[in-house]
């Protein structure tokens, strides 16, 4: 904004000038000549005035010193003819005395007792020459015939050094308009660049610098007042939510967990035709539980302004499908790693570990028994700078529809697992965006579902030899991973 303004500020001088200097010039100029042509004149003819009784006169032999003498004075070129037309003198003794110059166009109009001037190349001086020829005449009677010269270099240079000294005055009047422009253009800038920072740290979630509303033009002084009042509004309800999302589990947690035990409570008091309405009561309870933790969980990552670090996304995958590997027994799942080593790529912390949790979890609840559920990297086509980690299914995978509307919300497909809370997805996409990078939903190649994670890495790919594809799990095994309470809560099934 600051160079706009200036641009603006110096191209409107520049064009006030240009107006100005240019007519001023020509106008100049013009004068300069006409006043050099008339001083040429002029002295041609009290020359010719001064020479024409002195060539009438029989025995004066002057009339060339008279006329070198002119020449010095002036710095032209002189030529003296008689009345027929042959030369008398010569300034600079180029031409010899009698040569006939009658038929010279200048001079036959002279003859012709009529005066005629102009500007033309003299070869005698080298130049440009403004000339005028004067006939002396008493009536109708020529004597003789007076041409003179006058270079025109005296004339150039002055009109020169004028056109010099208007380009160098409008010069300085930009560079001095530039200053003043800049001065100007930063100080009505000034509140515009405050309140571009304190909007990228407001965006960033830390706002520390508010901007001053004592400076600039006071339409951007009452913006800066309105800014200060909006942010400080936002950041308080910012601050409020944030603690909302602190305390608020802990506040749920108690009356949710007292809920279920008292439901609990009833088992033995109740008759066993009412035991399925109790089962499933708990069971709403527990989702109701993990409901609340996955909007906490949203909440405190649309709150936080984490900055993504280095984390080793194939140590970080090694660690979950070991973790999960007893609970996919338990269903009968087998869980594969394949694909090649990538490295590190940029994860806020904790995030790979809760997306390839959800993503696991959601598998899991879909995948039927004696089926596998395969981690897989790859790089990102066409993208030297980003991998893939895919999660696959052999489930009944869902339609595009679905897939389309997976990331919503709270929604759940119509012959979803009713235990889901439809976070799961949600809060994956959030962790990833919030990574630098994207979850997306795919169908797999050989039926079910592929999830896929893609990520930044950190600097370039190093060969590595590919990973051969492992099982985690061959059998069942007793046992439940230990898994995060707050994260297995969050999570939700594909078919949500």
């Amino acid at each position: 904004m600051t160079r706009r303004l200036l641009l603006s500020y110096v191209s409107l001088t520049l064009l006030v000038l240009l107006c100005l200097e240019v007519p001023f010039g020509y106008v100049y100029a013009r004068g300069e000549m006409s006043r050099f042509t008339g001083n040429g004149q002029q002295a041609a003819v009290m020359l010719t005035e001064m020479l024409e009784e002195k060539v009438e006169r029989p025995g004066v032999t002057d009339v060339p010193e008279q006329v070198a003498s002119f020449a010095r004075r002036t710095g032209g070129h002189v030529v003296v003819v008689d009345r027929k037309g042959k030369l008398l003198s010569d300034s600079r003794n180029v031409v010899p005395t009698g040569t006939d110059l009658s038929a010279r166009p200048d001079i036959a109009t002279a003859l012709a007792n009529r005066s005629s001037s102009g500007t033309r190349q003299d070869p005698v001086l080298g130049e440009d020459v403004f000339f005028a020829t004067v006939p002396g005449a008493s009536g109708s009677t020529i004597r003789c015939v007076v041409r003179v010269s006058f270079p025109l270099t005296a004339v150039t240079v002055k009109v020169h050094d004028a056109w010099l000294a208007l380009a160098v005055g409008g010069l300085g009047v930009l560079a001095a308009v530039a200053l003043i422009a800049l001065a100007l253009a930063r100080w009505i800038t000034c509140p515009v660049r405050a309140l571009e920072h304190a909007t990228t740290q407001l965006a960033d979630g830390t706002l520390k610098d508010l901007p001053a509303t004592d400076l600039g033009p006071p339409e951007l002084r009452r913006l800066a007042s309105c800014f200060v009042r909006t942010a400080t509004r936002l950041q308080h309800l910012l601050k409020a939510q944030h603690a909302f999302a602190s305390e608020a589990s802990h506040q749920l947690k108690t009356p949710l967990t007292a809920l279920r035990l008292r439901l609990e409570n009833f088992e033995p008091y109740l008759d066993p035709r009412a035991q399925p309405s109790l089962d499933e009561a708990v069971g709403e309870v527990e989702r109701l539980s993990r409901m609340v933790h996955g909007l906490l969980a949203l909440a405190r990552l649309e709150n936080a302004a984490t900055t993504p670090e280095a984390t080793d996304l194939d140590a970080v995958i090694a660690d979950r499908a070991a973790v999960w590997a007893a609970f996919a027994g338990e269903h009968y799942v087998d869980i594969v790693v394949a694909g090649p080593r990538v490295g590190r790529v940029w994860a806020i912390p904790d995030a790979l570990e809760q997306i390839i949790d959800n993503l696991l979890s959601n598998a899991l609840r879909v995948s039927p028994p004696e089926t596998t559920i395969t981690l897989a990297t790859a790089r990102a086509g066409g993208l030297p700078a980003a991998v893939e980690l895919h999660v696959i299914d052999q489930g009944p995978g869902m339609t595009e529809d679905q897939r389309r509307r997976a990331f919503d919300r709270f929604w759940r497909a119509n012959d979803a697992d009713h235990e889901g809370t439809g976070l799961g997805l949600p809060i994956s996409r959030q962790l990833a965006r919030a990574s630098g990078g994207e979850v997306t939903l795919r169908a797999a190649s050989g039926g079910g579902l592929d999830a896929v994670v893609r990520l930044r890495t950190i600097g370039a790919h190093r060969s590595a030899h590919p990973r051969r594809p492992r099982s985690a799990i061959w059998g069942r095994q007793d046992g439940v991973p230990p898994v995060p309470a707050e994260r297995t809560l969050a999570v939700s099934d594909w078919q949500q």
